[in-house]
């Protein structure tokens, strides 16, 4: 895949021509830029970003920006983890993270970038795509709860309707199991709630 040219749906706020292409190394400081706003955490979320594009991994990453007017608005990574099933360990993806700049926010370039993310997984004969996001936005974009599809989520701290799969065209029955993220995610924390220690 190389890009994709998408408007906003009719119900968003606002018409908005984006297009979808895959990252470059001359994204990067405005890919940074995309996390550090959309999540408000810092340097947590782009830090993540950076760490999982130099991982070694079974699966390179796949990256993809949106672009209003030549802008980079929007960004998903998907990388690679794994299936622990009873057959064998299965080579699959988590989708993580997905930002859009505040100002691009409900215009439709979220779901542009996921829809173009899975369809991109899925040439590649990925079986299944993971994540942890909220079952509201994410039930109407390609994603199931992960949990009564025969999947164990990788914490204890990950809320059950939270842990989500997409099963693309490869998936096969077997393919069940826990659910593995790679060394990044725990090694900067981004796995799953952690308590308040305010409270």
């Amino acid at each position: 895949m190389t890009s994709y040219e998408a408007a906003a749906p009719q119900d968003s706020e606002a018409q908005l021509p984006f297009v979808i292409r895959p990252e470059t190394a001359a994204d990067h400081e405005a890919v940074r830029e995309v996390h550090a706003r959309a999540f408000g955490d810092g340097e947590r979320v782009p830090g993540l970003v950076a760490a999982l594009r130099v991982a070694r991994a079974p699966l390179a990453p796949m990256s993809y920006v949106a672009t209003v007017d030549g802008r980079v608005a929007g960004h998903v990574m998907m990388s690679a983890s794994r299936l622990d099933a009873p057959r064998r360990i299965v080579d699959v993806l988590s989708l993580s993270p997905l930002g859009v700049l505040p100002e691009f926010q409900r215009r439709g370039i979220g779901t542009g970038l996921i829809a173009y993310a899975l369809a991109a997984a899925d040439e590649q004969g990925i079986p299944l795509v993971f994540l942890e996001g909220s079952p509201h936005y994410y039930a109407t974009r390609g994603f199931a709860p992960a949990v009564p599809l025969g999947f164990r989520s990788p914490s204890l701290r990950i809320p059950e309707p939270a842990f989500q799969v997409a099963q693309l065209s490869a998936h096969e029955p077997w393919m069940t199991g826990t659910f593995v993220y790679s060394d990044p995610f725990w090694a900067l924390d981004c796995v799953g709630l952690r308590e308040d220690s305010q409270a």
